[in-house]
């Protein structure tokens, strides 16, 4: 009979997240994710498995989380427009973390050669793009949005500054840097 798990899966999943989005896969050592997890060795894989399918899991709960929390942000009776805005100053005002985005940090560190990252990380742009999209259609109904673009052109548009935003942020580019990149990525909106 096994007996009963005495520490808190979810808990320990967001240590070795934490870890994971601070050291990157590579970086993190067996130390670090044991350390944060508050496992043992022999807890650690009976319940996640190894290295590489703790930070699978891992990755696809940063990536929910994230996804979710754009949902929220851009979810409001306000003008689209103002609620893209007010997603894309969060990036370059309040950043979120100082290890930047992961899925942005996967994508340098292992996507280049891991495939099966790659396609997480393309399946998660494709469903951030496609949330953009919905506000982008719901700003060009409602006027605040310009219509000389597809809402699916300007939502990849706003993919791409989104994610070189964090990358400017967590290169930590100088603010008026970040506030004139800022500016044109919301003048596409015109």
């Amino acid at each position: 009979m096994a007996r009963p798990r005495e520490f808190d899966e979810q808990q320990a999943l967001d240590g070795a997240l934490d870890v994971f989005w601070r050291c990157g896969y590579e970086g993190a050592s067996l130390a670090q994710l044991l350390d944060a997890t508050g496992l043992s060795k022999s807890s650690l894989y009976e319940t996640f498995g190894d290295k590489r399918r703790l930070f699978l899991t891992a990755f696809d709960l940063y990536q929910e989380r994230q996804l979710a929390q754009l949902e929220e942000l851009l979810r409001t009776r306000k003008p689209a427009r103002r609620s893209i805005e007010r997603f894309l100053r969060r990036v370059v005002h309040r950043p979120s973390n100082p290890w930047g985005c992961m899925v942005c940090n996967e994508a340098v560190e292992l996507g280049p050669h891991d495939p099966d990252i790659a396609k997480r990380i393309a399946r998660h742009l494709e469903r951030v793009e496609a949330v953009l999209t919905r506000v982008v259609e719901r700003g060009q109904r409602d006027g605040s949005i310009g219509t000389r673009s597809t809402a699916r052109a300007l939502a990849r548009f706003l993919v791409m500054s989104w994610n070189g935003l964090q990358v400017l942020v967590r290169a930590k580019s100088s603010q008026p840097l970040l506030d004139d990149a800022l500016a044109l990525a919301l003048s596409a909106l015109d």
